[in-house]
């Protein structure tokens, strides 16, 4: 049985830039072992399987699935998806923001879709959990062995190494500057010994030290435990770093804004823009947006 696919480039503005990413956008004909071969086939960091929501009160359910396993909750997945059915028509749009609510294994996802003369030109998501954080992470001198970076590399406290979860655990490891950031790489054999049994497998450097004028970070994410060698733009990475960034601003009230870069080692740059809502010194949101654009469609021939 054919059936149809689009692909889109995700958190950029040009083709070929960005996290790629599948949607099918009718997956009811499509079990579980099947959804996974076909996302395995594609290869990407993730494919996305659109299916009915089960609440009236929401927009459609979606099951995101890497080339190695299901997941709970995707940010670039989440917010391509919505550009994608936007773009095909399938989801209407209203004025210049029209909101979605996404069902993901991990609860309901918040969406808006900014338009401009009626095309979709710009998603975001609310993070459908608060942060949650982890225990101690392993010592700053094993978690730099297992990025083949010096411990020196690493910051302390009060920004040191942390697990953060906003639906889908990371362990977030600041580094001393964009030039750690361009070295680190994961040493696998280290990594199945400390983290793969860890509360957050998944690993998050980043640096407050960006490239371009008007950008606050410098990110890169490696996730051996679903498949994912380095993905190119993390949505709910950045959703977490909203929640490490948040705890650790002094300011009680209002709305923290970050621009994260991603992907520029790989050759995909990346644009994620995060907004933390806080109010009397607590997270009351956390957003993640960006822009996407089409790149493909065609079908797949599914036994």
């Amino acid at each position: 049985m054919r059936h149809r696919y689009l692909t889109a480039d995700v958190f950029t503005d040009r083709i070929f830039g960005g996290n790629q990413l599948a949607v099918f956008p009718d997956g009811r004909a499509l079990a579980t072992p099947e959804m996974q071969q076909a996302a395995r086939e594609f290869n990407f960091s993730e494919t996305v399987f659109v299916l009915p929501p089960d609440s009236p009160a929401h927009t459609r359910r979606l099951r995101i699935f890497t080339p190695q396993a299901e997941v709970p909750f995707a940010g670039h997945p989440t917010i391509g998806t919505a550009f994608v059915l936007a773009s095909i028509g399938e989801l209407r749009l209203e004025g210049e923001w029209t909101r979605f609510v996404l069902e993901e294994e991990a609860g309901p996802v918040p969406v808006r879709v900014r338009a401009r003369d009626g095309r979709p030109v710009f998603a975001e998501l609310v993070a459908p959990r608060p942060p949650e954080f982890g225990p101690p992470p392993p010592a700053r001198a094993d978690l730099a062995a297992m990025l083949s970076l010096d411990p020196e590399d690493l910051l302390d406290e009060p920004r040191g190494p942390q697990g953060v979860s906003c639906g889908l655990p990371f362990l977030l490891i600041p580094l001393a500057g964009r030039d750690a950031v361009r070295r680190a790489w994961l040493r696998l054999e280290v990594w199945e010994k400390m983290l793969a049994l860890y509360w957050s497998p998944h690993v998050y450097v980043f640096a407050f030290d960006a490239e371009h004028s008007g950008h606050d970070l410098r990110a890169r994410m490696f996730g051996p435990a679903v498949g994912v060698a380095e993905d190119p733009a993390t949505g709910s990475a950045a959703t977490a770093l909203g929640g490490y960034l948040g705890i650790r601003d002094p300011r009680r009230n209002g709305t923290l804004r970050f621009i994260v870069e991603q992907g520029f080692e790989m050759g995909r740059p990346s644009l994620l823009e995060i907004e933390v809502h806080k109010n009397e010194g607590a997270i009351t949101e956390i957003g993640v947006g960006g822009a996407s654009v089409m790149v493909s469609e065609g079908t797949m021939e599914i036994p």
